[in-house]
């Protein structure tokens, strides 16, 4: 920790260090995510447009994939960029209020990610156990009220995070061992014991993604023995649709826990785990679905039919 009287010199801006490799492995790394990226937004928007002009996919395990996939838009749009440019230069200074900001936005997504994918088990957990009143248990009014307080429970989660933070003193130095603004590095630029932060911050999201993982792997496991009970015609769709649930589960919580579920001490792994799940996550997320999904890979065929008949004409 820094000695008291550094507290006179408040920090004003970060320095991010992002990755220090040679300038043609930095550019060879800026080519993949930039790549990534594309295929990101590409993926995520086909899922979108899919869902929200085939009445085919009009149901509530759709709808949940929809927000899915505008939240790993916008999550892959909040850090890639900052990854790509700070790929480019040296060192990347960002604004104090900047970064608060960054962290904010980043952890309300983030968040809200993670409620909507307990969401969509419990969705699927209602459709194996009670298939006949599926669509009257998971009417419309109880898909935007799921919607809505997946995205309310991100606020809270984030706004939670940043009222930690806000009150502490940072003195430096203000550099950040990370590509982007993350709560574990700016935290330790405070000038004062953060041992309790600390741990608070861990209860907050560590622990509440540990929580929410093991709930939605017992949920899943459920869900895996009534399907394997059932011998029925939907039954090989229903199985795919779940194993490819617990993939996006696993790939997407792993990472987050081992980054948050600890106190917040510097790891080698930290940086590879957090492109994991911030840049690499909302890229896998559509393949896992469409590849698994039989519906899904016939209303893209349907749509991309569309679009080259429009040309056409």
């Amino acid at each position: 920790r820094m000695e008291p009287q550094n507290v006179t010199n408040p920090v004003t801006e970060f320095v991010l260090l992002g990755f220090n490799y040679s300038l043609k492995i930095q550019q060879f790394l800026f080519t993949v995510f930039f790549i990534v990226y594309l295929m990101t937004c590409l993926g995520n928007i086909t899922i979108l447009t899919t869902v929200i002009t085939d009445y085919h996919l009009h149901i509530p395990m759709y709808f949940f994939l929809a927000n899915l996939a505008f939240t790993d838009i916008t999550e892959s749009s909040v850090n890639t960029p900052i990854l790509l440019s700070g790929l480019l230069s040296q060192h990347k200074t960002v604004p104090f209020k900047e970064c608060i900001f960054h962290m904010f936005v980043f952890h309300f997504i983030g968040g809200a990610h993670i409620f909507l994918l307990a969401v969509m088990a419990a969705d699927r957990y209602v459709a194996v156990h009670k298939p006949l009143q599926y669509l009257t248990i998971m009417n419309r009014e109880v898909c935007l009220g799921l919607v809505t307080g997946s995205w309310a429970g991100g606020f809270i989660h984030s706004a939670t995070q940043i009222a930690l933070l806000l009150p502490l003193p940072y003195c430096g130095p203000n550099t950040l061992d990370n590509f982007h603004c993350d709560v574990p590095q700016v935290l330790k630029v405070a000038c004062i014991d953060t041992y309790q932060t600390e741990l608070l911050m861990v209860s907050n999201g560590g622990l509440l993604l540990i929580v929410i993982f093991v709930l939605l792997l017992i949920s899943y496991t459920v869900i895996l023995v009534k399907i394997r009970r059932q011998v029925t015609g939907g039954t090989h769709k229903a199985l795919s649709t779940c194993i490819a649930q617990i993939m996006a589960i696993s790939i997407t919580f792993i990472p987050g826990i081992f980054i948050y579920a600890r106190p917040f001490k510097t790891f080698e792994l930290d940086k590879v785990a957090s492109i994991f799940f911030t840049v690499l996550v909302p890229v896998l997320n559509p393949m896992v679905y469409t590849l698994r999904n039989t519906e899904m890979k016939k209303a893209i065929r349907r749509l991309v039919s569309r679009v080259l008949f429009s040309g056409e004409r």
